[in-house]
């Protein structure tokens, strides 16, 4: 199991990562969302918001996120690394139930893009 610490350096990485995107990649980088990322292991939510290219984290707290985010994603800690890491693949662990992603129809169309 990753420690808080690891999945917040993971978030940072993937958020470096998008921040170097071009093309429609880089559309997609740049939606101005609030963000939840819900890690259940550790039973720890971190809550900020995607913009600039970026995901900013604002805060970690216990426990699920206090508001309901526009982007909403739900996975255990060691998956968050893995995928981050390029270990684990996205779209088969979304399609196994290992990774949970919500947002808005139009959200989805754009994160398809990044993802």
């Amino acid at each position: 199991m990753a420690t808080i610490e690891e999945c917040r350096a993971a978030l940072e990485k993937l958020s470096d990562t998008m921040q170097h995107t071009e093309g429609d990649v880089r559309t997609a980088a740049t939606l101005d969302r609030s963000v939840n990322c819900r890690i259940t292991d550790l039973d720890t939510t971190f809550v900020g918001r995607m913009t600039d290219g970026r995901i900013v984290v604002h805060d970690t707290v216990q426990g699920p996120p206090p508001e309901k985010a526009q982007i909403r994603l739900t996975m255990k800690s060691d998956d968050l690394v893995a995928l981050v890491n390029g270990e684990l693949n996205f779209a088969k662990a979304w399609g196994s139930g290992r990774v949970k992603l919500e947002a808005g129809l139009r959200d989805l169309l754009q994160l398809r893009k990044l993802l």
